[in-house]
């Protein structure tokens, strides 16, 4: 098994478990893997990338740091971009470029609730399905009308992107991510590790 980077975007007014949840089931996920198999590989390496270097103030003002500024990182595996408030990451032209660009040699670009807008003005979406939060769902309609915006579900996998919906759906994908990267015997060690009902259908 080779050892995959994974991504997590962070700034201001990120919503905490959109980043969080995915952040503990590919760590948990790299520790179960390591007690069980000590001689191979650790599956995933998480870190977090922001704006740039330093603290980012979440929703609630949790305050999380980002270990590496986006311009710094040339390449990630996987590209896991949260939700929040998102409306001034939708006017950072470079950050946008930067998502589009790095999607490109990435293996999975995912999106947790409203960093589906993210996906979507990057262009990642186009002619696609995608999902995001609940109450999201008509404006990511009105904004991206080449995106065929489907609610009622968990999360939509198109192999090199996926989107899910808000908040805790972001951990089913995530743990459904572990599945497809490392096995499925691995995501139910990862959901078991973690006390979590995975919900394992989209």
């Amino acid at each position: 098994m080779m050892t995959r980077s994974v991504a997590i975007y962070l700034f201001d007014e990120v919503e905490v478990l959109d980043f969080a949840a995915p952040y503990e089931v590919f760590t948990t996920a790299a520790r179960v893997l390591r007690r069980s198999e000590p001689q191979v590989p650790v599956p995933f390496e998480v870190f977090t990338v922001g704006a740039a270097r330093g603290l980012v103030r979440a929703r609630a003002g949790l305050q999380v740091l980002a270990e590496r500024a986006f311009d710094e990182v040339a390449h990630a595996d996987v590209l896991l971009i949260p939700g929040g408030v998102v409306e001034r990451q939708l006017q950072h032209a470079a950050l946008i470029e930067w998502i589009a660009t790095r999607a490109r040699s990435a293996e999975v670009t995912a999106s947790v609730c409203t960093g589906a807008f993210l996906l979507a003005r990057a262009g990642l979406l186009d002619g696609r399905s995608a999902t995001t939060h609940w109450e999201d769902l008509d404006d990511l309609r009105a904004r991206f009308p080449r995106v065929r915006v489907e609610g009622g579900r968990r999360w939509i996998d198109h192999g090199d992107v996926i989107t899910s919906a808000g908040i805790t759906a972001g951990l089913d994908m995530s743990l459904h991510l572990v599945a497809r990267l490392g096995g499925r015997a691995l995501a139910e060690a990862t959901a078991r590790q973690l006390e979590v009902d995975w919900r394992d259908t989209p």
